[in-house]
């Protein structure tokens, strides 16, 4: 398991426990709660250790404005290793650096970069234009409410095997069901949805 958002440690502090018979389920827990989160926001929270290429069609991508064009891309946590290019599906490729990466100062508030603008002309208009971006995708650094609603929703599926069928015991309120969703997660990770997820 990798990239997840809280560690056993800390999930044992949490529990106030240092028993470690059950560590496999609470790694289980980790991985799935921030698996879910990933799921939930449509976008992950760590960042790549390596460059890699994606490409984009600007024909779906692009938001005008009078100064220029927004490239809409997908979330980039590093400018280090950061290349882009215009060209043709199936043709060449040539390196562009009039464009700025968008919101201005992400990087230096902790956010991922989630554009590029352009603003000397278009990214493209013809059916065949590509955009070629290579970059560390993800994000700079986990944020804290991510960290935060990692910690409780894993804590929640590793307590959920004392709950079979949704259902918790308790001798002063007896039988109680488990909610489908945890308010205090949704609320952590709302900010940091993605539209449409």
């Amino acid at each position: 398991m990798a990239n997840e958002y809280t560690t056993t440690a800390t999930l044992k502090l949490a529990l106030n426990s240092s028993d470690s018979t059950r560590d496999d389920l609470l790694t289980a827990a980790i991985a799935a709660a921030s698996r879910g989160i990933d799921k939930n926001c449509g976008r992950r929270f760590y960042l790549d250790g390596a460059v890699s290429v994606r490409t984009y069609n600007p024909e779906i991508r692009t938001v005008c404005y009078e100064t220029g064009e927004l490239l809409i891309v997908d979330d980039i946590g590093s400018a280090t290793g950061l290349v882009v290019e215009t060209g043709n599906v199936g043709g060449t490729y040539t390196a562009v650096t009039d464009y700025e990466t968008w919101p201005e100062n992400a990087l230096a508030q902790g956010a991922p970069i989630t554009g590029l603008l352009r603003y000397s002309g278009t990214w493209g208009s013809s059916g065949t234009a590509r955009i070629q971006v290579t970059a560390k995708w993800g994000w700079p650094a986990t944020p804290e409410e991510i960290t935060q609603a990692t910690i409780l929703q894993a804590l929640r599926l590793y307590k959920r095997k004392d709950s079979p069928e949704g259902v918790l015991g308790s001798a002063e309120w007896g039988a109680v069901r488990v909610g489908r969703v945890d308010p205090d997660v949704y609320e952590l990770c709302k900010r940091f949805m993605l539209p449409g997820f």
